[in-house]
């Protein structure tokens, strides 16, 4: 796929998460990536607008530049804000979001080639709350599992930026020594969530149903509470090949 096609891609990714009644994000909220497949990636600048966001909105920067600064202990904020300038394959390019960190990690770690971080309100009820991501360690209906993945990676309060990414960065090791996968879905407590898709499609996929299970969540605790799957039951809707052949169909 050539570079304008990523970008083309990437931008109607922001579109869908960015419509209104969709609640995913407002004003300048969230963050989108894909990787350019060259040793470089797009990335969301600074203040734009996922819902009408245009080309000009995402900057093209160097992964390595990215990873040496990802790779320093304890980076000034003068070398941080110099590093994503001078990572820019296009000094011209707007400034990217100090959230490129997490964005290279995300890219660099994982098999994923595009990365939707939103802040729904359904998901930050729950993330927000003093249960933060424990009522989405267990599933309570199917159509998780195969989107969202047999679990999310969850990341607890940090400062958005440099510190971050790092926490990102421990998250996806502790998912993936447990599970032997890269995760699909990744909640950062009191702040919002991450979609690592394959695709653009598959990262809007996750981000809906990630929506869908924060509200069924929410709506289960006026009868009651939730009514956990149990593991067995999970492990096994997991392997099923007629679901397996509907997740490459969707």
């Amino acid at each position: 796929m050539s570079s304008d096609a990523i970008l083309n891609e990437l931008l109607e990714l922001s579109h869908e998460l960015g419509i209104e009644d969709r609640h995913l994000v407002i004003l300048g909220e969230g963050n989108l990536s894909a990787d350019n497949g060259d040793g470089t990636f797009w990335v969301k600048a600074s203040g734009s607008n996922m819902a009408t966001i245009t080309s000009e909105g995402f900057s093209r920067v160097r992964f390595e530049v990215v990873m040496d600064i990802v790779d320093m202990e304890d980076p000034s904020e003068e070398q941080i804000a110099s590093g994503l300038k001078e990572s820019l394959v296009d000094a011209n390019m707007k400034q990217p979001s100090i959230e490129t960190f997490l964005h290279a990690i995300c890219l660099q770690d994982t098999d994923a080639k595009f990365i939707a971080h939103t802040h729904p309100t359904s998901v930050l009820s729950i993330l927000c709350s003093t249960a933060g991501a424990e009522p989405f360690l267990q599933h309570i209906f199917p159509e998780p599992i195969p989107i969202c993945g047999i679990a999310p990676a969850v990341v607890p309060y940090v400062d958005p930026g440099f510190a971050l990414a790092k926490a990102v960065r421990n998250s996806l090791e502790v998912h993936q020594g447990k599970y032997g996968a890269t995760p699909k879905t990744m909640l950062m407590v009191n702040h919002g969530l991450v979609a690592l898709g394959s695709s653009a499609q598959e990262a809007l996929n996750i981000s809906l149903i990630a929506d869908k299970w924060a509200r069924i969540l929410l709506g289960t605790k006026s009868y009651g509470g939730p009514n956990y799957l149990s593991g067995e039951q999970v492990e096994r809707f997991a392997v099923r090949l007629d679901e397996k052949l509907r997740q490459e169909q969707l």
